[in-house]
């Protein structure tokens, strides 16, 4: 049975998940599109040359004109919690972009609001649908280094070169924070299988960042199983770049494993046991449908089946957590436990 879904935001990213990832799923139909910017949303029609007919400026007016069992929400961060409230007490299930709420308590009024109803809502953490991560999280679970204790996490890349004017990314809110580590976030809970407890951030702006708001950060993890680790993102490095995922540096009582994952050098995880002076590369298991497209897959598959998918809204709730406790603590200077 085809999954019958309204997309809401069809911004560049919205067009995105439209034509590289929705449109190829053929368990999917979308039965209509939805953007509240009058002129972006013809903008998008002509773009992906979408019917008129199935084009709205009101997820409430494509709700009722429509039929659909689910809704994506590939809005901007504001739009989320409007649009997913909608979908709930229309009794859709929704499927959303991360972060899924501008505020704890809003994230909670959505997850207690979809299991009121019996609804499913999941959050598109798209970096847990790699090899490498998969390869990572699985080792650490066989004890293959014992007990961890300390980790290092390294993401640099260099976006400061377009004219600012023309850059969207050096005017968000918490651009490395929110636009970024979110992702990172939630790939520590998955590969350390550890719920983190408390965190000291720092960020800053280098004297050449494009970037309003801090574009560097550090930030020290307290994790409940005794992990710790130690984070640097830069969104202005002038380092060698890493994947997306960044790199993985994780020490064990056995001794350490090395994964990387989600851009141009090659998606890897290697183990090196103590006493050892050779790596040994992990095998990377086969992942039908990576990244985004595996979101929208696993979307899929908890709708059929009727579970609760890995990346729940109520599991994703401590990814936001963590996230809005390195804000916290990034502004007081203080450790902030996570609550």
């Amino acid at each position: 049975m085809t999954l019958r879904i309204i997309q809401v935001g069809l911004g560049g990213w919205g067009q995105n998940w439209a034509k590289a990832i929705v449109a190829k799923n053929k368990d999917v139909e979308t039965t209509a599109w939805v953007e509240i910017d009058a002129p972006s949303l013809e903008a998008a029609r002509k773009r992906l040359d979408l019917p008129a007919e199935k084009c709205f400026t009101s997820l409430s007016e494509a709700l009722d004109t429509v039929p659909a069992d689910a809704v994506l929400v590939t809005a901007s961060l504001p739009g989320h919690v409007p649009s997913a409230r909608t979908a709930l007490l229309a009794n859709k299930h929704v499927l959303m972009e991360k972060p899924f709420a501008p505020t704890v308590a809003e994230a909670m009024e959505l997850i207690e609001l979809a299991e009121e109803r019996g609804l499913t809502l999941m959050i598109s953490q798209n970096y847990r649908f790699e090899p490498a991560a998969r390869a990572a999280a699985e080792a650490i679970a066989q004890q293959k280094i014992g007990r961890l204790s300390t980790i290092n996490i390294d993401f640099r890349r260099y976006d400061n070169t377009a004219p600012v004017d023309e850059h969207r990314h050096y005017h968000i809110w918490e651009p490395l924070l929110v636009d970024m580590t979110i992702h990172h976030f939630d790939l520590m809970r998955l590969v350390i299988g550890q719920d983190p407890v408390q965190v000291i951030c720092k960020t800053w702006n280098a004297p050449w960042s494009k970037y309003d708001e801090p574009a560097e950060g550090a930030m020290t993890i307290t994790f409940d199983g005794g992990a710790v680790v130690n984070y640097r993102g830069s969104w202005v490095s002038t380092g060698p770049k890493t994947n997306w995922a960044g790199e993985w540096h994780m020490e064990g009582e056995k001794g350490e494993l090395v994964w990387t994952s989600r851009g141009e050098l090659p998606e890897s995880a290697e183990l090196r046991l103590l006493g050892e002076t050779e790596s040994t590369a992990l095998e990377l298991p086969t992942i039908a449908e990576h990244d985004r497209a595996g979101s929208l897959a696993a979307f899929v598959t908890a709708l059929k089946t009727k579970t609760v998918p890995e990346t729940s809204g109520r599991d994703n709730l401590k990814t936001l957590a963590l996230m809005f406790a390195a804000i916290e603590s990034a502004k007081t200077g203080q450790p902030v436990d996570v609550q």
